[in-house]
C-alpha cells in the first residue's frame, strides 16, 4: 500500500469484519466522498451529450446534486452519529441504515434517467426518512435542544419538493427558489454546528488557545442567518436583502474572530475548520455585494458551497471518522493534502473570477479538478477505515 494512504497508528490487531452500516457516518461519508469525486466526470458526460435523457441536466442538476446529494448525505451521517451521543439512544444502523443509503443512491441515479416522478419521489423521501430516523431518539429522550434539526431536514425535503414540482410543471414558482432556501438551511446548520464544535475543538486541540463564545454575538449571527433565510423565502431582492446579508456577515465575522483562529496554525485538524468557516462571512459579504451588481451571484454561492461546505465537510469527515473508529485525533500528510486540495478549489473558484472575470470558465474547471482530487483521495484512504470495525473493539 502507498504509505500516503496508510493511517499511522500504534501497533494493534487489525480489525476484522464489515462495519459499513454500524453507525451513520460510515456509509454517508463514503458515499458523499465518492460522489464528490465523480461529480466532475458526470458533469462532463452531461456536457458532452452522453447523458441525453437525464431528467435534471445542466446547472440545475449541478446545484441540486451538490445540495441534496453530497451535502445532505454528510449532514445526515453527522446527525445520526452525533444524535446517538446526544440522546444515548440508537439512531438507524444495520438494515435500516443500509436502506437509507440505498434510497440516497437511488435518488442520485434517477435524476440521470428520464424517470422524473420516481426521481422526485426519491429525492423528497430521503430527507423525510432521515428526519424520522432522527426524530425517534430525539423525542423519546426529550432532547428538545436539538428538535430543530428534525424541522430543518423537513424544510430541506420541502425545498427539494419545490425544485421537482417546478421541474415537472406542477407549480409556477421557480425551482431555483428551492435551491436558494436549501442553501440558506445548509448555511444555518453550518452556523449552529460551527458555533458548537469549533471553539471546543480549538481549546481541546490547542492548549491555551482561548477560543470563546459570546452569547450576544452567537444570537446575532444565528438570528441574522435565519433572517436571511426568511428574506429569501419571501423573495426579497436588492438593498433590503443586501442589508440582511451584510449584518449577518458582520456577526459571523465577529464570532469567527472570537474563536482565535490564528492560534491553530500548527494543528491541521483544527485550522481546517477555521479556514473553512471564514468562507461564511465571505459568502455573506459577496451576497450583499451581488445584490448591488458588484459581483456575480455565482461567486457568492461558491464561497458557501466550495469554501465553507467543502472545507467543513472534509475537516469534519476526517475528525469524525478518526474519533469514532478509535484512531488518534491527529491529521497526517494524506489528510492535510485533502484539506489543501479542497481549500485550493475554493480559492480558485471564488478569488480568480473576482480578480480576472475573463478566467471564470478556467477557474471552474480547475476548481472542479482540485475538488475531485481532494474528495477522491479521502474516499481511497478512508474506505478501509469506514468499512471495518473500530480498532479499539467498541461498538460503532
Amino acid at each position: 500500500m502507498n504509505p500516503l494512504l496508510k493511517i499511522e497508528e500504534p501497533p494493534r490487531a487489525a480489525p476484522a469484519g464489515f462495519a459499513l452500516f454500524a453507525l451513520g457516518f460510515r456509509p454517508f461519508y463514503l458515499l458523499a466522498s465518492v460522489f464528490a469525486a465523480l461529480s466532475v466526470p458526470l458533469w462532463a458526460l452531461q456536457f458532452s451529450g452522453l447523458l441525453p435523457h437525464a431528467y435534471l441536466a445542466g446547472p440545475i442538476w449541478h446545484a441540486h446534486e451538490m445540495l441534496f446529494g453530497f451535502t445532505l448525505a454528510v449532514i445526515v451521517g453527522f446527525l445520526f452519529t452525533a444524535g446517538r451521543n446526544w440522546t444515548n439512544l440508537p439512531t438507524p444502523t444495520g438494515w435500516a441504515l443500509a436502506a437509507l443509503a440505498a434510497l440516497w443512491l437511488a435518488a442520485r441515479v434517477l435524476v440521470l434517467t428520464p424517470y422524473a416522478v420516481a426521481a422526485a419521489v426519491a429525492n423528497v423521501a430521503f430527507p423525510l426518512a432521515a428526519a424520522v430516523g432522527l426524530a425517534l431518539p430525539f423525542f423519546k429522550s426529550r432532547n428538545r435542544r436539538n428538535y430543530f434539526f428534525v424541522a430543518l431536514l423537513a424544510v430541506l425535503a420541502l425545498a427539494a419538493a419545490c425544485v421537482h414540482a417546478a421541474q415537472l410543471g406542477v407549480i409556477t414558482v421557480p425551482g431555483w427558489l428551492g435551491i436558494q432556501v436549501a442553501l440558506d438551511v445548509v448555511l444555518f446548520i453550518l452556523s449552529v454546528m460551527g458555533g458548537r464544535v469549533i471553539p471546543m475543538f480549538t481549546n481541546n486541540g490547542v492548549p491555551g488557545a482561548g477560543a470563546v463564545r459570546d452569547e450576544r454575538v452567537e444570537k446575532a449571527a444565528l438570528g441574522a442567518t435565519l433572517a436571511l433565510l426568511a428574506a429569501d423565502a419571501l423573495g426579497l431582492q436588492g438593498t433590503p436583502l443586501a442589508a440582511v446579508a451584510l449584518v449577518a456577515c458582520a456577526a459571523q465575522a465577529g464570532r469567527w474572530a472570537l474563536w482565535r483562529p490564528w492560534q491553530t496554525l500548527h494543528v491541521p485538524l483544527v485550522w481546517v475548520l477555521h479556514l473553512a468557516y471564514l468562507w461564511v462571512p465571505v459568502h455573506l459579504l459577496l451576497r450583499g455585494l451581488a445584490q448591488w451588481g458588484w459581483v456575480l451571484p455565482s461567486v457568492a454561492t461558491h464561497a458557501l458551497t466550495v469554501g465553507a461546505v467543502g472545507g467543513l465537510v472534509i475537516g469534519m469527515m476526517t475528525r469524525t471518522a478518526r474519533g469514532h473508529t478509535g484512531r488518534l485525533l491527529k491529521a497526517d500528510r494524506c489528510e492535510v493534502a485533502c484539506y489543501l486540495l479542497v481549500a485550493a478549489a475554493a480559492a480558485v473558484r471564488v478569488l480568480l473570477p473576482l480578480a480576472a472575470p475573463g478566467q471564470a470558465v478556467h477557474a471552474a474547471l480547475a476548481s472542479a479538478l482540485l475538488w475531485s482530487a481532494g474528495f477522491g483521495l479521502y474516499a481511497l484512504r478512508y474506505w478501509p477505515v469506514l468499512s471495518r470495525p473500530r480498532i479499539d473493539g467498541r461498538p460503532g
